[in-house]
């Protein structure tokens, strides 16, 4: 594949996690679990939640303030904001709008995605082509999510998985060629949504009595079928956009896969034959924090030390609707 004439690089990455920690023994104190029940079946130890008062714009400015740091930018050079996230603070406007004021940044460019856990590729995708078309010069792309707000705490296969975060990058043209996200490719499937959904609070179930009383605020997932889903298709997204980029998966530095489940992340390195040593992993410390998920795998891999310039990173994802990406990245 003949690479975009126009380079969009990371110039800054940033991520936030609530301070407020929730074990495995502290979940087991809410639902019927154990700590050797979780770790067992997810490789979750610990996630974070918000406090009753932080959004999820919140979140998201303090990644963005990371971000914008890191890259060493003047925020008032920030054209285009967008947020991935399938729990905003309100329906409309967009979070991406509220966090544009709280940027303090005005007259610019600001919209949400929702695809779910794999949000963060869609947003980083949408972004970088925005940039190539030659109509924004710097981007700040978030993943933030309030999962806790969307959690039924009597339903112990779900409430125990996920946790609340948010992650930023910066993304800048480059006139240096073959560098940045070289590549992505999404897709999605919604043949069948009640795999994995939130019924209530849209259109087609307006929030009602009825509605909060069957507890269809809260996340439903087919644990079983996503589990089987996730494996085959990030799998198989992540050898298309190597392979159309002229790559093999030993040429891969580091790959960054979303923090779901670990028997999905150990099921996927046997699928591709890479040594767990290749992915960067965290989700024994946050959980499932959905869109944000990558992006904070990314910031902690980074500012770690694993990745340096000229490292080739992948990064994929898989999630509600049914959706997925993998982005291809020349880090510089």
């Amino acid at each position: 594949m003949s690479q975009p004439t126009q380079s969009v690089i990371i110039t800054g990455t940033g991520a936030y996690a609530p301070d407020h920690i929730v074990t495995n023994d502290d979940m087991a104190k809410i639902v019927e679990t154990s700590d050797e029940w979780i770790r067992t079946r997810s490789g979750i130890s610990e996630r974070r939640f918000a406090a009753k008062d932080e959004t999820t714009s919140d979140m998201a400015q303090l990644a963005a303030e990371k971000a914008i740091a890191a890259a060493g930018i003047d925020r008032n050079e920030i054209d285009l904001i967008i947020v991935a996230t399938m729990t905003p603070d309100m329906p409309f406007p967009s979070t991406a709008c509220l966090l544009q004021s709280k940027l303090g940044l005005n007259n610019i460019t600001a919209f949400d995605i929702q695809a779910a856990c794999s949000g963060f590729i869609y947003a980083l995708n949408t972004g970088s082509n925005m940039l190539r078309s030659g109509a924004y010069k710097k981007a700040l792309i978030i993943g933030a999510e309030k999962m806790s707000s969307i959690l039924d705490f009597e339903d112990r296969t779900t409430c125990v998985l996920f946790g609340d975060g948010a992650s930023a990058v910066i993304l800048e043209t480059s006139e240096t060629a073959a560098v940045g996200v070289l590549d992505t490719i999404t897709g999605s499937d919604g043949s069948d949504p009640s795999l994995l959904y939130q019924a209530a609070g849209g259109s087609a179930i307006p929030a009602s009595v009825e509605s909060i009383n069957a507890r269809q605020h809260f996340i439903k997932m087919n644990g079983k079928e996503i589990f089987k889903l996730a494996v085959r298709v990030m799998g198989q997204v992540s050898q298309d956009v190597l392979e159309r980029n002229d790559y093999s998966t030993d040429q891969v530095d580091l790959l960054i896969p979303h923090q779901a489940n670990m028997r999905i992340i150990d099921s996927l390195a046997k699928r591709m034959k890479l040594p767990m040593e290749q992915f960067h992993n965290n989700l024994d410390r946050y959980g499932n924090t959905s869109g944000a998920s990558v992006g904070i795998a990314l910031d902690e891999a980074f500012r770690n030390g694993r990745i340096k310039s000229g490292d080739l990173v992948l990064l994929v994802a898989f999630g509600a609707g049914l959706t997925w990406g993998a982005s291809l990245i020349k880090w510089q």
